[in-house]
């Protein structure tokens, strides 16, 4: 007995410490990549006061080196860098998840950060619509339930902004210009998001397939696609152009990069030590606190009406992860698909 007990004080320090790790690094790099996407997108730079306005240029940024950590990962692990699926396959998901990653952006140009994270939640409903539709899957009535009053919350927090928040412009005199495109990129971006994990889904099934394989060709196919949509659009150029000039704003696009690559691992690294309930609740303890320091760092005052759409979503979701702790072994066709996608997508 003695010796057992011996045993069991370091493996629980260790684990201890490997949770210290998980949460630390998942909070530290999501909640960064929250804050600067924020201040990319809705903060003036220079003495100009001029707004980043290059959206694509931030998805080609965080491909680029996505594509290059994976690529070497492949290298270092000496697993085969052909591409297992059919080529176009990853360029389906690349598509979707440029479009994703696009409205992200772009939503903050219309939105707040608060309400954009709070939407994100409601992405339950299209995981489970294209889960029904591509995979065949079922779902328990107390799924839908849970995505009900997260949608619910949802639109509370969107339909009644507080007072202050309506003016023409913000804090940091950007325009309000259009709330409603403003959501209807928000309802882009949880459709192509809905549709980017599960078919992300059917390729591990389907195939016998690597993740660093996956994401080296889906993020190589994001950066062509891009890069010649940037050229296309005539961007590619003022965006340079604009960093080049802004060594601010260089400095948050290479760190954006950066920490969004660097939870790709955090989050691996979770699922794997500690599985996905344990991840779940972090990722929902990670959005809560973005919204939070958004608030206070940018200066979003919250109505009455938004604290109890946040409080409807929040609970839920909570509820939600540990109800589903508590039931014994689901059968694979009852499982809702609506945690993390593979990290192709990356940022919930």
């Amino acid at each position: 007995m003695a010796e057992t007990t011996s045993l069991d004080g370091p493996r629980e320090r260790s684990r201890l410490s490997k949770g210290v790790f998980a949460v630390s690094g998942i909070m530290t790099t999501l909640v960064t990549y929250g804050v600067l996407q924020e201040k990319i997108m809705r903060v003036p730079y220079g003495e100009d006061h001029a707004f980043f306005r290059y959206s694509l240029f931030l998805v080609l940024c965080n491909r680029i080196t996505t594509s290059a950590i994976s690529a070497g990962a492949l290298i270092a692990s000496k697993k085969a860098l052909n591409p297992v699926a059919p080529f176009y396959k990853y360029g389906i998901v690349s598509v979707t998840n440029i479009l994703t990653t696009t409205c992200q952006y772009e939503a903050l140009k219309y939105v707040s950060f608060p309400v954009q994270t709070l939407a994100k939640c409601a992405k339950m409903i299209p995981v489970m619509v294209w889960g029904t539709i591509i995979m065949q899957k079922k779902y328990k009535g107390r799924d839908y339930l849970f995505a009900i009053l997260v949608t619910v919350g949802c639109s509370i927090f969107i339909l009644y902004p507080a007072g202050s928040d309506l003016g023409p412009t913000d804090a940091f005199g950007r325009a309000r210009e259009n709330t409603m495109w403003g959501v209807s990129l928000m309802i882009g971006y949880l459709g192509f998001d809905g549709f980017t994990s599960t078919f992300q889904d059917k390729l591990f099934k389907g195939y016998d397939m690597e993740i660093h394989n996956q994401i080296f060709y889906t993020t190589f196919c994001s950066c062509v696609l891009s890069l010649s949509g940037l050229i296309l659009q005539g961007q590619l150029v003022p965006a340079i152009q604009f960093v080049s000039s802004h060594n601010d704003c260089f400095f948050d696009i290479a760190l954006l990069s950066t920490v969004a690559t660097a939870s790709q691992f955090f989050i691996s690294y979770t699922i794997r030590t500690f599985g996905a309930l344990t991840f779940a609740t972090i990722m929902t303890t990670r959005q809560l606190v973005s919204i939070m320091l958004s608030c206070v760092w940018f200066h979003h005052p919250l109505s009455w009406e938004q604290w109890i759409g946040a409080v409807v979503v929040f609970g839920s979701l909570y509820a939600k992860t540990f109800m589903r702790n508590a039931t014994p072994n689901p059968s694979p066709s009852d499982k809702v698909q609506d945690g993390p996608s593979s990290p192709v997508k990356g940022i919930p």
